[in-house]
């Protein structure tokens, strides 16, 4: 399998080629929905590689070599996912995933030669959904985007639901109280727009984890405690008569709402 940092040049631009062929047929044959990465990569050769087997995946890409070129980008793009390198040349990836969140639940992956656990938690608590350490091989990346989008489409439904002042708005991934916006981080958003589709449903964690951090997930499934705990503060504001997430002992967590 490819390594990146010893890709060679004529075959890059073979490569580049047959991708551009395969990613064009796949969007033309699929009636889906075709994602949209971006890429925030100051290093040319990675980020050609990268854009090279995302675009043979059936993805349209684009890419950035800065954070001043990404901030245009994502606001005028609204890409379905980002790939971010922590070492850019005029600011620092976790400056601008924070910038992103400010905005947006988009999907971030990091990318970084940092490989230590250290920084790998600031990643994944500043909000990132996943960290890629360099040298990487090209599969891999291209096997965690699609393991971060298959995430996303936990809720089909295009409603705008409301429980009592709390309101939920499932198509563009939106939760308000009162009128005001209520800050969660993807991981979150994803779980509680799982819990808001089925109201008085009661899940296991297991079952919650498998739904929203994915099957190959091999951490504790503590981490569905604490992003519960996550949602909680951030809808501390909102009256236990309307609503709340309930403790279901020994058994997960239910989305309690009055009928």
């Amino acid at each position: 399998m490819p390594c990146l940092s010893k890709k060679k040049g004529r075959k890059r631009a073979a490569v580049r080629r047959r991708a551009g062929c395969a990613g064009r047929a796949a969007a033309a044959a699929g009636g889906g929905i075709v994602h949209k990465i971006l890429i925030v990569e100051d290093e040319p050769d990675i980020a050609r590689v990268l854009q090279a087997y995302l675009v043979k995946a059936g993805y349209r890409v684009e890419a950035a070599a800065d954070g001043a070129a990404a901030m245009r980008q994502f606001d005028a793009w609204e890409p379905s996912l980002v790939l971010l390198d922590v070492m850019l040349p005029d600011t620092d990836g976790w400056q601008l995933l924070s910038w992103i969140r400010e905005r947006s639940a988009c999907p971030v992956i990091m990318l970084t030669a940092m490989s230590d656990l250290e920084s790998r938690l600031a990643g994944l608590n500043g909000g990132a959904d996943d960290y890629i350490c360099k040298p990487f091989v090209s599969e891999e990346v291209v096997a965690r985007v699609k393991a971060v989008l298959r995430r996303l489409p936990l809720v089909a439904s295009e409603e705008v639901t409301a429980f009592g002042r709390l309101r939920v708005d499932f198509a563009a991934r939106e939760v308000s109280l009162a009128g005001r916006p209520v800050p969660l981080a993807p991981r979150e958003m994803d779980l509680f727009l799982l819990f808001a589709s089925h109201p008085n449903r009661t899940f296991g964690r297991e079952e919650l984890i498998a739904a929203v951090w994915g099957a190959d997930y091999e951490g504790s499934d503590r981490a569905v405690d604490l992003s519960v705990n996550r949602i909680r503060q951030a809808l501390g504001d909102w009256p236990a008569e309307e609503g709340e997430i309930v403790t279901m002992r020994r058994r997960g967590y239910k989305f309690r709402v009055r009928r």
